[in-house]
C-alpha cells in the first residue's frame, strides 16, 4: 500500500456522469482500465512502476464500479457508452493521443476504443479478453448459452437481481476471494440447478502474490458501491451485438500487445490458445505482438513485475515518436 501513497485520487464529469480516476506521475499519459470485478486498484502495481518510467498514469474506476456514477439501466453499459467515457477523459486530460492498457472488460473497452477512435491511442496492450469479430448470426448471449447451457456464467448474469441475490449469501471478502483467486481452468460453468458464486471455491490459504488487506479493499468499496453496476455490464451484451453492426469485418489498426495467462479460463479447454496464436485473430487486429506467460485471469496482479515490464516495453517503442 505504501506506493499509493502519492496517487491522487478525483472525480471527473465526462459523457453525463461523474467517473472517479486515480493519477500518478507526469509523461505520456496511460490509460489503466480494470475488469470484473474490481476496480482502479487491480492496477496498484503498475501505476507506481510507470509513473516512476516517465508516464501519467490514470486508472478511473469505469462506470458502475467504485467511486464512479452507477446508472440504473443495464442499457447505459454498452460499448458505446464506455468508449464515450474514456473519450471524455482523455478530452479532461487535453491529451489527443494516449496509451491504453485494459484487463478483462477493461481490454473490451480498450479494443472498442481502439476500433472506434484510433485517432486517440497510441498503442493498446491488452491483457487476457482477447477481440473477438462480431457474429453476423446470433447475439453473444445466446451463443454462450447454446455453447455452454445455462449454467454459463455469462447466461446466469443476464437477468436483473439473479446474480446480486446469490452473492448475497455471502460476506463480500468471500466473493472477492471466489473471484480473485480463482484457479479453474475450463470455462465457467455451474452444474445443473446452482448458482456461478455457490459453484467457484473459496481458498483456504491465500497465493503469495495478494494479501487479506487487498482484498478487504475491493470488499469494503463494493459494500459500498454493489455489484449491479458490474453486472449490468453482461446484461448489455445483446445490445452490444445490435450497436456494433456498422463495424462488421472492421479491422482494429492501432500496434497492439496482447498479454493472456496460461491457466486463464478457456485458454486449453475451449480454443481461446489457438485463436490467440492463429491467423483469425491477427486478420483482425494486423499490428499484433501476443505474449503468453505462465499464470491465471487476473494477470496484472498474480504476475505484476512481469506484466509491468511486458507493457512498459512495449509503450518505450512509441515514446520517443
Amino acid at each position: 500500500m505504501s506506493e499509493l501513497i502519492d496517487v491522487n485520487h478525483q472525480r471527473v464529469k465526462t459523457n453525463g456522469i461523474w467517473i472517479h480516476v486515480a493519477e500518478q506521475g507526469t509523461g505520456p499519459l496511460v490509460l489503466l482500465l480494470h475488469g470484473f470485478p474490481e476496480t482502479w486498484y487491480s492496477w496498484r502495481h503498475q501505476i507506481s512502476f510507470l509513473a516512476n518510467h516517465g508516464y501519467h498514469v490514470v486508472a478511473p474506476d469505469l462506470r458502475g464500479y467504485g467511486d464512479s456514477d452507477s446508472p440504473l439501466n443495464p442499457n447505459s453499459y454498452s460499448v458505446i457508452h464506455l468508449v464515450g467515457d474514456l473519450i471524455g477523459l482523455l478530452d479532461h486530460f487535453g491529451e489527443q493521443q494516449v496509451f491504453v492498457v485494459g484487463h478483462d472488460w477493461g481490454a473490451t473497452a480498450g479494443w472498442y476504443l481502439s476500433l472506434f477512435r484510433p485517432d486517440r491511442v497510441k498503442a493498446l496492450v491488452n491483457l487476457s479478453a482477447p477481440y473477438f469479430q462480431r457474429s453476423q448470426t446470433s447475439g453473444v448471449v445466446d451463443y454462450f448459452r447454446e455453447l455452454f447451457g445455462d449454467g454459463c456464467y455469462v447466461y446466469q448474469f443476464q437477468e436483473p437481481g439473479r446474480a446480486e441475490r446469490a452473492f448475497a449469501r455471502y460476506d463480500y471478502l468471500t466473493v472477492m476471494k471466489k473471484f480473485l483467486l480463482l484457479t479453474k481452468t475450463d470455462y465457467l460453468v455451474a452444474p445443473p440447478g446452482m448458482e456461478i458464486i455457490d459453484y467457484l471455491e473459496t481458498p483456504s490459504v491465500l497465493p503469495k502474490w495478494i494479501t487479506e488487506e487487498e482484498l478487504q479493499v475491493y470488499a469494503d468499496k463494493f459494500q459500498e458501491s454493489g455489484f449491479t453496476g458490474p453486472l449490468n455490464y453482461y446484461r448489455a451484451m445483446n445490445l452490444n451485438w445490435e450497436l456494433l453492426a456498422p463495424w462488421q469485418g472492421s479491422k482494429i489498426t492501432v500496434p497492439t500487445k496482447f498479454i493472456i495467462g496460461d491457466k486463464d479460463i478457456g485458454f486449453e479447454s475451449i480454443g481461446i490458445r489457438e485463436y490467440v496464436t492463429g491467423d483469425v485473430f491477427k486478420r483482425f487486429v494486423p499490428n499484433l505482438e501476443v505474449v503468453i506467460i505462465d499464470g491465471h485471469h487476473f494477470i496484472q496482479q498474480e504476475k505484476a513485475q512481469e506484466v509491468s515490464d511486458e507493457i512498459l516495453s512495449f509503450l518505450r517503442k512509441f515514446t520517443m515518436d
